[in-house]
């Protein structure tokens, strides 16, 4: 687990995480790591920062500039996420789970804007998905939305949403589901990028130009695409469970529909690594940082969904360093 901006609230929630794995916490792990597998190494927290003794045990916040290292922020949590990055990479760890970074602080260090861009770039990946999950709640049905396009300015995704991405992202979308949530026939909905998917040509020619040669040549995969679907009934239609996943072609469309649904429960998953890795879906809320009044639900999400993903159980990947 990397602990993020020092400066946030990525401690906090990591601390809270462990602390509340063995009392009721999506981990089914023990409070104490030593009763999570046998050794203290079970679960390790890598970072500037390093909670020692009880990790169930109270913690100081402060907001850090520098730190007893010398580092800044931005360096501090791009150096842990490098580590995490080689301890997957070398099989020691099954999955990485990273706290939310601050992104100026990050490019300012030199590293790409985020931890989707950084990696692929450091697992050395060619494409890689940003898949939202929210794995249901009481019997609800799972919300997952994949983002088409991730950070990039709203001005720039007509000409970023092509057919090739379309069907790259489908396809890797279609794979996970079917590997990792042991999902046999997964069923997926592509977003329109126009009002009303368009009405035929009378808002925009993408729904016509860009996704229907998509869809046809999705045709044959092993999932059912339903496709293009306007915006304001497909997230709902999703949600309710026709379909196991969304694809939306830009980062608000898919997360103000899904944060909306379920934000504190939604985790962020990167699909296409050589390894397992979750997120919060949460950023590093500088506002409240150090006060002791972040709420760790979404990182209790992210590590109990790691777990599952990495160890098998009702998700079908097992051992997944030696097999990925």
């Amino acid at each position: 687990m990397t602990l993020g901006d020092p400066k946030g609230i990525g401690p906090e929630v990591v601390a809270k995480a462990l602390g509340m794995a063995g009392a009721g916490g999506a981990t089914g792990a023990a409070a104490d790591p030593a009763r999570a597998g046998g050794s203290r190494d079970a679960i390790r927290v890598i970072g500037p920062v390093e909670f020692g003794g009880d990790f169930a045990g109270t913690c100081r916040f402060e907001a850090v500039k520098g730190g007893a290292a010398g580092l800044g922020p931005g360096e501090a949590a791009g150096l842990a996420i490098e580590r995490a990055v080689e301890l997957a990479l070398a099989c020691e760890v099954d999955a990485v789970v990273t706290a939310p970074v601050h992104k100026p602080a990050l490019v300012a260090a030199g590293y790409p804007p985020g931890h989707t861009e950084m990696l692929m770039a450091l697992a050395g990946v060619p494409r890689v998905g940003m898949l939202m999950c929210e794995e249901g709640v009481e019997g609800e049905p799972a919300k997952r939305v994949l983002l088409a396009t991730i950070h990039v300015p709203l001005a720039r995704v007509p000409e970023l949403v092509t057919t090739e991405l379309l069907v790259t992202q489908t396809r890797l979308l279609g794979d996970a589901l079917r590997a990792d949530w042991g999902i046999e026939t997964p069923r997926i909905a592509l977003c329109a990028l126009n009002p009303h998917a368009s009405d035929e040509g009378m808002f925009g020619t993408e729904e016509r130009d860009v996704y229907e040669p998509a869809a046809a040549a999705l045709v044959g995969g092993a999932w059912r695409v339903t496709g293009p679907v306007p915006a304001d009934t497909v997230f709902r239609r999703a949600f309710a469970g026709e379909f196991d996943a969304v694809v939306a072609p830009y980062h608000d469309v898919g997360m103000a529909a899904f944060k909306t649904a379920a934000f504190g429960r939604g985790v962020n998953v990167t699909i296409g690594l050589p390894f397992v890795r979750t997120s919060p879906d949460h950023g590093t809320a500088f506002d409240i940082a150090g006060r002791g009044v972040a709420d760790p639900s979404s990182m209790i999400a992210a590590v109990g969904l790691a777990g599952r993903l990495a160890g098998g159980g009702a998700y079908s990947r097992v051992g997944a360093c030696v097999r990925r």
